[in-house]
């Protein structure tokens, strides 16, 4: 048995499409097994992109999406926000070709999908190439993750500590998660990397968490 956290995948295919509106904007999806949230854009996910999406605006930075699955989070803020650079990057190999296949459903050209365990640091996982990214020792203005609480939670915080370290100064982290999956446990961790963190947004038993880097001289 596979999981989505897993990068390979051998449950057979059982494609779905969904929809999921932000800003007045709809957009469509195709989802599979051995993905996350396949039947739909989950609570977490709808939250955290309300929330980015409230809080920053247009302008041309770098963004990672860490975790991205089927590219959801990704594709809705390069389609919201057309001047963001976004990246998108995942374990999983089955999701990260839907990621792509998703975006050119929705005509988004701003977003790229890459196989990685992690933050994206070379410019590059497994040896592919990323056009246009920072090179070695790759840093982002913006990074969003809603974790894989079922990974572990070595994992999750391995995901915090790598989110940190590749952050431009000024650089934002939001992350999404449940109360009653470690919410306070996960903004104390964040605190022990991270000058400012702050839950910015609740809603359906989960909290937004931004945590965020001063800018040089700050």
């Amino acid at each position: 048995m596979t999981h989505y956290f897993d990068q390979k995948q051998n449950s057979e295919h059982a494609y779905r499409a969904f929809e999921a509106a932000w800003e007045g904007t709809l957009f469509r999806f195709t989802s599979d097994s051995g993905v996350f949230s396949r039947r739909q854009v989950d609570d977490g996910t709808h939250l955290l992109v309300s929330t980015v999406l409230s809080c920053e605006a247009d302008a041309p930075i770098q963004v990672l999406d860490l975790g991205t699955g089927i590219g959801v989070m990704a594709i809705a803020l390069a389609g919201l926000r057309p001047s963001f650079r976004v990246l998108g990057s995942d374990i999983n190999e089955r999701a990260v070709s839907l990621a792509r296949r998703n975006a050119s459903l929705n005509g988004v050209r701003n977003a790229s999908f890459l196989e990685c365990d992690g933050v994206p640091v070379d410019g590059a996982c497994e040896g592919e190439p990323v056009e246009g990214s920072a090179g070695k020792g790759a840093r982002y203005d913006l990074i969003i993750l809603n974790p894989p609480i079922r990974a572990g939670k070595e994992t999750v915080y391995r995901l915090f500590r790598e989110a940190r370290e590749h952050l431009n100064d000024g650089g934002r982290f939001y992350i999404v998660i449940r109360v009653r999956q470690g919410a306070a446990s996960a903004a104390k961790e964040l605190a022990g990397s991270f000058d400012i963190v702050e839950t910015i947004n609740r809603g359906k038993g989960y909290h937004v968490i931004r945590a965020c880097v001063p800018k040089s001289g700050g």
